[in-house]
């Protein structure tokens, strides 16, 4: 017998076949609303991504876990060639919609090489040449695992307008972090309808502390690399006053 059932994944979502509830189409609708389109990325974010790309000469980027395109769509506004990739069918739909919508101009009518997609699908650190970077962020798991709860501060990624609470939960495995949950209430429009609709989903992650997960990304480069991290966007200082939300890794190929 059991005290509880731990839960990873929202309530009426099919128990195998799912990590969590981010592949799922209701997950998808909220997301969709939650983070908005472009125009909901804050302008810190873009500054930030445009100049830290052009200051390292990128011209390519592969857009993992891209969601519903929200960055490939600017990215591609800005003059760079985009590949996006997702987990979720259902979040593609959105930014394959977009592209569809844009098709007339030039810079969303390329295809690109498909060999050259399933090559970075394969092996994504084998896409990153000698003086490029490779960018990936995570929460701040560390102050998670330390307090129980999520660091308080403005998300840094979206400017959404949605009444929203994120509660976290940790799920621990012979004394060691395993999952860290977290549950979104978010009051989500009707289609067609002027009232709201109040939506709850749950997404799981692996708590990566920041020091282990630089040591990783460091072996995956074989340690021909320069590494940096930035919290919030900032240059980032352990023991520093603030804690930031997320922390951003960027790498630099050397050789």
């Amino acid at each position: 017998m059991v005290d509880s059932v731990y839960r990873t994944r929202s309530l009426g979502v099919a128990a195998e076949g799912l990590p969590d509830q981010y592949a799922d189409g209701r997950a998808a609708r909220v997301w969709h609303y939650y983070i908005g389109d472009k125009r909901a990325r804050t302008d810190e974010y873009r500054t930030w991504i445009l100049s830290l790309l052009h200051d390292h000469d990128c011209r390519t980027v592969l857009d993992v876990a891209c969601g519903t395109g929200v960055d490939s769509e600017m990215l591609v506004e800005e003059g760079f060639s985009v590949v996006s990739v997702d987990a979720s069918d259902k979040m593609l739909k959105y930014a394959l919609k977009t592209r569809w919508n844009r098709r007339k101009e030039p810079a969303f009518d390329k295809w690109g090489d498909q060999s050259d997609q399933r090559l970075a699908l394969r092996n994504i650190a084998g896409m990153v040449r000698p003086g490029g970077i490779l960018i990936i962020d995570h929460r701040n798991y560390d102050y998670i695992l330390n307090t129980g709860c999520a660091p308080q501060g403005k998300n840094i990624y979206y400017k959404s307008d949605l009444t929203q609470d994120i509660s976290t939960s940790i799920l621990w495995v012979n004394n060691k972090p395993h999952m860290v949950t977290l549950d979104y209430t978010v009051q989500v429009p009707l289609p067609g309808e002027s009232q709201l609709e109040l939506s709850k989903f749950r997404l799981s992650y692996y708590p990566h502390r920041l020091e282990s997960f630089k040591a990783m990304l460091v072996e995956a480069f074989g340690g021909n690399c320069k590494h940096m991290v930035y919290g919030d966007f900032q240059p980032y200082t352990p023991g520093q006053a603030q804690d930031p939300c997320y922390f951003i890794h960027v790498t630099r190929r050397t050789t």
